[in-house]
């Protein structure tokens, strides 16, 4: 026979609702359940205030998509901002580490997610509706592609590309390589592999000279500096395909 439940019905609950954030195992959730029990009564009120007030007051901008109080946002208000080039992300915390990293001064667009079939995320189930009517009713010089670089990531940004080129704006994808303080010894064959492709010129400061992102070709490809491409053999199959 079953004894009696050991944790009483609220606090199960509290541990279950975190175990179901992302990334919260069943330990995690029950520290964190239990230092909710024990925190005082307004800091438990203060939590559950901000979740409600993210929940009513926080929207998507009409423009480009990210999570904001105001529509449109900050970012697409700004005017000292270039109005002319587009960072398409895959979520909303992809602008934030743009933002801390610097050197971009462009806007910005919020996919919400990338194409995974098995996961039953297609092209309607993501925000290009709305980067394609921004392009046709602005003056947009330039795309930048910043999807992540995996199987997901790199079958948006050819989709993308096939899909903007037509519309006459230059198409660029953020540059794939070796990340700063790595050793080259330990870098696996992919990396280094589009390390070489995507490298660059060096001036006599020792400044590259070509950096930042690649051009990606109307098949999808991306043109690096020599004219060389990256092809079916070198990026990953499309999901699905």
């Amino acid at each position: 026979m079953a004894g009696a439940p050991v944790t009483a019905a609220p606090l199960a609950r509290l541990i279950e609702a975190f175990h179901r954030l992302p990334g919260i195992g069943p330990k995690s959730a029950q520290r964190l359940a239990y230092h909710v029990l024990r925190a005082p009564r307004d800091e438990a009120e203060a939590l559950a205030a901000a979740l409600l007030e993210v929940k009513d007051r926080i929207q998507l901008c009409s423009v480009c998509q990210n999570v904001t109080e105001r529509d449109p946002c900050l970012v697409c208000t700004d005017d000292s901002r270039d109005a002319t080039t587009i960072c398409v992300v895959e979520e909303p915390l992809d602008i934030l580490a743009i933002e801390k990293a610097g050197g971009y001064n462009g806007r910005y667009h919020v996919l919400h997610g990338a194409l995974s079939p098995m996961d039953g995320l297609g092209p309607d189930q993501l925000k290009i509706r709305e980067l394609l009517h921004r392009l046709q009713a602005a003056d947009i010089v330039e795309v930048i592609l910043a999807t992540n670089p995996n199987l997901e990531g790199e079958a948006t940004s050819s989709y993308l590309a096939r899909v903007l080129q037509p519309l006459g704006v230059r198409v660029t994808r953020l540059a794939h390589g070796l990340p700063v303080g790595a050793d080259v010894e330990y870098a696996d064959a992919r990396t280094l592999s589009r390390a070489l492709r995507h490298r660059v010129t060096i001036g006599p400061d020792g400044d590259a000279i070509v950096a930042g992102s690649v051009t990606i070709g109307p098949d999808g490809d991306a043109i690096v500096p020599d004219g060389a491409t990256i092809g079916a053999n070198d990026d990953p199959p499309a999901p699905g395909a």
